[in-house]
């Protein structure tokens, strides 16, 4: 049996589920784009070639290797795109929460019952179909859980807005004894720098009390102050609207000093080597097209 321990973002990961983008399909059509961004790249002629994201996640892969972390990866389903393991399910605690996904995307969990079928029944949730969460809006912290979520009533018209107030308050009730704690993220189906798909596209504690965060992925400013004064300004970094757009703040952690990172993020490289991090350098470019990057791609089931 697995037995899940995730208390934050931050700790020895031990076991971890990383996507696969071996049977990724063919350039996905315009209208079945799920964010602007994959969009833009469809358009451009620029959406990534299935042999290069192939690659960029074997690079990802030996890293976690190196540092003796239990790989598992969904089974290929054909022409089905499966890199972002972090969408489909998260764990909190020792729970294993299903999330209630974009339909087109259900088979995704199919995959990885393998991994499910290793953990003890009575920890793995699913939410009432009323709520809906993906796992980058979802970040355990301590005796925190932090939630991006969007709660305007134009709500079913952004195929970008990905968790809503029902699953925040679900999640409450599943944790009484934790604080969580919303915030209201930017949405845009047609502008990529507008967007902040998920809140780990816009911010992500790092370290044991360091934080990356990007203002604009924030509609409302006391939620990003807040998140400031929580780190404490001295240990923000915070990004430009171009280096959200290219995925600055979904950095992984495999523990409290090391930080996989893409390796052309050279300004926030610089910051947290003169943090003190061990900042281990992937490419991850071609898959940051789809507009997620590396915390995107990896679902942690144990940390110490």
């Amino acid at each position: 049996m697995l037995e899940l321990n995730i208390q934050n973002e931050t700790s020895r990961l031990r076991a971890v589920v990383l996507g696969t983008a071996e049977s990724n399909g063919p350039t996905p059509n315009l209208e079945d784009a799920y964010d602007p961004k994959s969009r833009e790249h469809i358009m451009a002629g620029t959406y990534p070639k299935i042999e290069d994201m192939v690659q960029e996640m074997e690079a990802l892969a030996a890293v976690f290797k190196k540092y003796d972390i239990q790989v598992f990866r969904p089974n290929a389903i054909k022409d089905y795109n499966q890199i972002f393991a972090r969408d489909i399910a998260f764990v909190v605690e020792d729970k294993f929460i299903k999330s209630n996904i974009l339909p087109d995307r259900e088979r995704e969990i199919d995959a990885i019952q393998y991994v499910i079928d290793q953990i003890d029944p009575k920890k793995i949730i699913t939410l009432p179909e009323i709520c809906h969460v993906e796992g980058g809006d979802v970040m355990p912290w301590n005796d925190y859980i932090f939630v991006g979520t969007y709660t305007g009533e134009d709500y079913p018209e952004y195929i970008t807005a990905r968790t809503n107030i029902h699953a925040v308050e679900a999640l409450q009730d599943l944790f009484p004894h934790k604080k969580v704690k919303s915030f209201e993220l930017r949405k845009s189906n047609t502008v990529a720098k507008e967007n902040a798909l998920h809140l780990d596209c816009c911010f992500q504690p790092i370290g044991s009390n360091k934080a990356i965060l990007h203002k604009n992925g924030f509609l409302i400013e006391e939620e990003y102050d807040w998140l400031v004064n929580f780190f404490g300004k001295e240990n923000v970094f915070e990004i430009t609207k171009d280096e959200m757009y290219h995925m600055n703040s979904n950095v992984f952690s495999i523990s409290e000093d090391v930080i996989i990172s893409e390796r052309n993020f050279t300004r926030l490289n610089s910051w947290l080597s003169e943090q003190g991090f061990r900042v281990e350098k992937v490419p991850y470019a071609e898959i940051a097209k789809q507009e997620g990057l590396l915390r995107c791609s990896t679902m942690p089931l144990i940390r110490d």
